[in-house]
């Protein structure tokens, strides 16, 4: 994402730096079994989404919505480490949006990796990960709920590039993940990650113990290819029945409806808020 929480020069050279694989099916079985007898159905969106790092204004997004390209927009609701302010984003703003045929992404910028090069307000350690997860993770639940996303939303944590092949850094990374996730689906809120194919993302993805890793995947692969099957970079099985995001472009200044703005483009494929 484009300048959300580093600066567009710094994320680049992270990325450079860094050089759950678990069926969806098999994903939503746990939040299930591991929070409540019944969850809320699914909503699930199909089609292109967007991602900016501060909320356009509700006229911006009723103008956007009439052009018709995209039909969802991720929004940052939290985290120590989200880097731009949200002047609009509020339950009415959402309620608003909502109501203007808008899906909304909920993305929470967590603490990030012990080893990652960029300076963070929020890194993970060892001895603080599964502690640090559940703490964000309930005040995640806390910041969806107060904009009017209901239990039964997902959640997506946003983890930026580090180096996966640093053992400790990433056995670190996937505890804080668990911690986050598994705390996330006791609250009745669906677990998401984002991150990216080479490095964050690829790590849920290749993980050997399937253990309380989220049950869907937004990964950050821009070769501007709006799919999430074609460039998909694991296993087919991976995944599946409506759980891939794939951020395909960065830094797009579009105008739509008269109102300029620079997004990130998604295809989607995965569970989206619930508002009401």
């Amino acid at each position: 994402m484009a300048e959300h929480r580093q600066s567009r020069k710094r994320r680049y050279l992270t990325w450079g730096v860094a050089g759950a694989a678990v069926l969806a099916g098999a994903g939503i079985a746990a939040q299930t079994s591991m929070a409540a007898t019944t969850w809320p159905a699914q909503k699930t969106y199909t089609g292109r989404a967007f991602d900016t790092c501060t909320a356009p204004s509700a006229a911006a997004m009723k103008a956007w919505k009439t052009d018709g390209f995209y039909g969802a927009a991720a929004v940052y609701i939290g985290g120590k480490n989200r880097g731009c302010a949200q002047p609009n984003l509020t339950a009415s703003w959402v309620k608003t949006v909502n109501t203007a045929g808008w899906k909304l992404i909920p993305l929470y910028v967590g603490a990030q990796p012990p080893c990652q090069t960029s300076a963070n307000p929020e890194k993970l350690t060892a001895a603080t990960a599964a502690s640090l997860g559940a703490t964000d993770a309930a005040d995640a639940v806390a910041k969806a709920s107060a904009l009017g996303m209901k239990a039964g939303s997902p959640i997506y944590l946003d983890m930026e590039p580090y180096d996966i092949t640093n053992t400790s850094c990433n056995d670190a990374v996937l505890t804080y993940v668990r911690s986050f996730t598994k705390t996330l689906r006791a609250k009745t809120y669906r677990a998401g990650f984002y991150g990216f194919s080479s490095s964050s993302a690829k790590a849920i993805a290749t993980a050997t113990n399937k253990t309380d890793l989220p049950g869907n995947l937004w990964y950050a692969l821009w070769d501007k290819k709006n799919t999430t099957t074609t460039d998909w970079p694991w296993a087919s099985t991976q995944y599946t029945d409506h759980s891939r995001g794939h951020q395909y472009m960065v830094n797009s200044k579009e105008t739509r409806g008269g109102y300029t703005i620079t997004v990130d483009r998604d295809a989607w494929d995965a569970p989206v808020a619930l508002v009401g």
